[in-house]
C-alpha cells in the first residue's frame, strides 16, 4: 500500500503565494480544451446532442496518481510551455516572470511538521497548497495539447 500525505498549508508561508497563483492560474484554464467542462451534467447535456457515425465508442480516461508523478521539473517546464506557445491568449498584463518564479518557489518548497519533526517534499506535487489542483491540470492539459490531441483528435468527436 502506498501512502501519500495531504498536508494543509494554511497559514504557511507560502500559502500566501499559493492563494495568488491559483487565482492568476485561472486565468489559463481557457488554453486547455477538455477543461471547457463544467461538471457531469454539462458533459451529459452536451454529449446527447453529438452525431456520432456508426461503432463509436465512449470512453473516459483519467491520470492515475497525478500529483505524484508530475515532477517539479515536469511541472514548470508545462507550465513555461504553456505561457510561451499562448502568450497571444494571455492578458498582456500577466506577470508572467513573477509567475513562474512564485511557482517554483512555492511548489519546490513544501516544508510541513509532523510531530516534532521538519519535512521537506521532494518528489511531487505538493498535495495540500491551494495553487496544486490547478499545477496539475494545466500540467497534463499541456501533455494533452502537445501529445494527446496531435495524435489523436482525427479519432475524436468531442
Amino acid at each position: 500500500m502506498k501512502l501519500r500525505p495531504v498536508v494543509g498549508c494554511i497559514n504557511s508561508f507560502t500559502s500566501i503565494f499559493s492563494n495568488w497563483l491559483d487565482y492568476r492560474m485561472k486565468e489559463l484554464l481557457h488554453l486547455i480544451p477538455s477543461y471547457n467542462v463544467k461538471d457531469s451534467r454539462d458533459l451529459l447535456k452536451e454529449i446527447t446532442v453529438l452525431t456520432l457515425p456508426k461503432g463509436a465508442k465512449l470512453f473516459t480516461a483519467d491520470a492515475t496518481a497525478m500529483y505524484t508523478n508530475i515532477t517539479l521539473e515536469h511541472g514548470l517546464q508545462a507550465l513555461w510551455d504553456i505561457v510561451e506557445s499562448h502568450s497571444h491568449s494571455i492578458p498582456p498584463t500577466f506577470p508572467t516572470a513573477f509567475f513562474l518564479s512564485t511557482l517554483e518557489i512555492v511548489m519546490a518548497n513544501n516544508i510541513f511538521t509532523l510531530g516534532d519533526t521538519f519535512w521537506h517534499q521532494l518528489h511531487g506535487t505538493p498535495m495540500g497548497t491551494p495553487v496544486a489542483p490547478l499545477y496539475s491540470i494545466l500540467s497534463f492539459g499541456h501533455h494533452e495539447n502537445t501529445s494527446i490531441l496531435p495524435n489523436f483528435s482525427q479519432n475524436l468527436f468531442y
